[in-house]
């Protein structure tokens, strides 16, 4: 792309050989925001969890489940999503998705069983899957080859800020007018953004797909795209593990004020946003390092979490670390993942945001379970210390074979 752009220059004059940066279409910034609301309501109970759970009459464990299942939906929607849409309008994709996301939290705010808040919150997340296969490709297109990186990345920041604001909102809208109202704001915007995605995203051909469904398949042959999406699942896994109780752990087990929470929760989505682009910049040099000092990092500070008790001070201090370290290597993790899935990057793309859902599902499930044993609010960072702790297996393998490869081709 690059030897392309530098021969269209060359027979231009000297002041138009030497662009400017073109600014990014708004559109590119509208699917940020979508990816704001994804985000934001995937991870938004963690920060309500005892309001949900007192409504429904259900325990934190239960109540932990709502996000449990939104991963599980976000495991089937990306890569399914993926492979179904090859063929349809993007436009069209991205509308329709957002009309599911909305009836889903419209749903959620008026249901009184946790069966149909449940369902609800599965086909969310299949609409969830959907929008975010859907919208990177959007973004590439209407931003142009020379910045559709530049594009990619606000789409992820739409992603990464929704720890440093949505999640502290929703948790602050919930102690303002109920966790129900939570829902009601997070369908509201969307249906703002759905508005601006119908009118600016443009029209694209259906049929304009260079690769079929066995094309895409068959180039999932790469061991090495199998170890990273095991890092992927291990290394969210364990974060969100402790992260999904971090309203209990805080509250119940350091004893920090309720009213604290969405402040703290800001602090490890500041955490989060900073480390993501710090993650981002050294991994392009040092995939390896980054991929094996987060995780290690990241299980310490969990064991430091389980052992603060009666700490409020210490428990904030460590929380807001975690964020700066947790999820800090996912995105080394997804240009690792498209790097070796060869001709089927898309798909591996969605594999890899599966893969983190798989890891999500997991470990929220027997953190859920470690918190009614014995351990109680120390169960569900101990748990995700153990489960962190197994991503060094895959990553230490990834690194031992990047260094073989490297030697033999010096050899």
């Amino acid at each position: 792309m690059t030897t392309n752009t530098v021969d269209a220059t060359s027979d231009v004059a000297p002041e138009a050989a030497v662009p400017q940066k073109p600014r990014l279409p708004l559109v590119v910034y509208i699917l940020a925001l979508g990816t704001f609301l994804m985000l934001t309501t995937e991870f938004v109970v963690a920060g309500i969890l005892p309001e949900v759970a007192d409504d429904l009459q259900i325990g934190l464990g239960q109540a932990g489940s709502l996000i449990t299942v939104f991963a599980v939906g976000m495991i089937i929607g990306a890569p399914v999503m993926a492979i179904l849409t090859m063929r349809m309008s993007k436009r069209l994709t991205l509308v329709l998705a957002l009309i599911v996301f909305i009836l889903g939290h419209v749903i959620v705010a008026l249901a009184g069983d946790l069966a149909m808040i449940l369902v609800a919150r599965f086909i969310t997340a299949i609409a969830t899957g959907a929008f975010w296969a859907v919208s990177a490709v959007v973004a590439t297109r209407v931003a142009g080859p020379s910045t559709g990186a530049r594009a990619i990345a606000i789409i992820g920041a739409g992603g990464s800020l929704a720890m440093v604001l949505g999640v502290p909102i929703g948790a602050f809208i919930a102690q303002l007018v109920g966790w129900r109202g939570t829902f009601w704001f997070l369908a509201a915007a969307a249906a703002i953004a759905i508005i601006f995605i119908a009118r600016l995203v443009p029209k694209d051909d259906a049929a304009h797909v260079a690769s079929s469904v066995r094309t895409q398949l068959a180039g999932l042959r790469s061991g090495r795209l199998w170890l990273v999406l095991l890092a992927c699942a291990t290394t969210t896994g364990g974060v969100l593990a402790a992260y999904t109780y971090i309203s209990p752990i805080l509250t119940e087990q350091a004893s920090v004020p309720y009213a604290l929470v969405p402040l703290v929760l800001t602090g490890f989505g500041i955490g989060s946003f900073v480390g993501t682009i710090l993650g981002g910049r050294f991994g392009d040099r040092h995939p390896g390092r980054i991929t094996i000092v987060v995780p290690a990092v990241t299980a310490l500070l969990l064991v430091g979490i389980s052992f603060a008790t009666g700490a409020p001070f210490v428990t904030i201090v460590l929380v807001v670390i975690l964020g700066l370290f947790g999820l800090s290597a996912n995105g080394v993790l997804i240009h690792l993942a498209v790097t070796h899935a060869g001709e089927a990057a898309t798909l591996g793309s969605a594999l890899a945001v599966s893969a983190f859902n798989v890891g999500t599902a997991i470990g929220t499930a027997i953190a859920g379970i470690a918190l009614a044993t014995p351990l109680g609010t120390h169960g569900p960072a101990i748990v995700g210390a153990v489960i962190v702790t197994f991503t060094l297996i895959p990553t230490i393998g990834l690194a031992v074979m990047r260094r073989r490869a490297a030697a033999t081709a010096t050899v």
